[in-house]
């Protein structure tokens, strides 16, 4: 996402107050707010859902538009797309290091 200028710290707080609801959901795994180094207007919403089924469900439902309809406000533009982890590798623990 890309928040319209001058909106990024309201953007930010309202993201996290809504990810304290939506953590709170059957499935809600994890979820991440990350900005761009480069263009601080720029926004990555990283969220894990146990599964597809339950993701779409929250994507359909009333709850995600009553939670995202400010974070709607104040963005520029979006884009969504949905990812799967095929694989993950851990860092080595600090004594191999």
């Amino acid at each position: 996402m890309r928040t319209r200028e001058g909106c990024e710290e309201r953007f930010e707080a309202e993201w996290r107050t809504a990810a304290e609801e939506i953590r709170t959901l059957d499935g809600c795994l994890h979820q991440d707010l990350v900005r761009d180094t480069d263009d601080p207007r720029s926004y990555l919403i990283i969220s894990d859902w146990a599964d597809r089924e339950r993701l779409d469900a929250f994507g359909r439902s009333e709850h995600r538009d009553r939670l995202l309809r400010m974070i709607r406000e104040l963005r520029e533009s979006a884009q969504r797309h949905t990812y799967q982890v095929l694989h993950s590798v851990g860092g080595a623990p600090e004594e191999d290091r």
